[in-house]
């Protein structure tokens, strides 16, 4: 499936695992993403997505946002909205 980028991991906290994202695409919930790295590979949908500690359903280019994620991610991972 096509990929674009739409960000960087600029943090991460392993409790809760969570991602902080610096975005430079438009995200919204429900929306599958693919994050990338040297050491990283996981494919997740968005279903909680925070600015500022405070729930949102939609984020765009140059937010700042904190994604659950599965597992373990790093900083300058790429972040890739799949796209149909």
């Amino acid at each position: 499936m096509p990929e674009e980028v739409i960000g960087k991991v600029s943090d991460f906290f392993s409790k809760p695992v969570v991602a902080g994202i610096s975005l430079t695409g438009a995200l919204k919930l429900g929306d599958i993403i693919h994050i990338k790295g040297h050491t990283t590979d996981i494919e997740l949908t968005v279903n909680s997505m925070q600015i500022n500690n405070v729930d949102v359903k939609e984020a765009k280019a140059g937010d700042a946002v904190g994604l659950k994620v599965s597992e373990r991610v790093r900083r300058g991972d790429t972040v890739y909205k799949v796209t149909d």
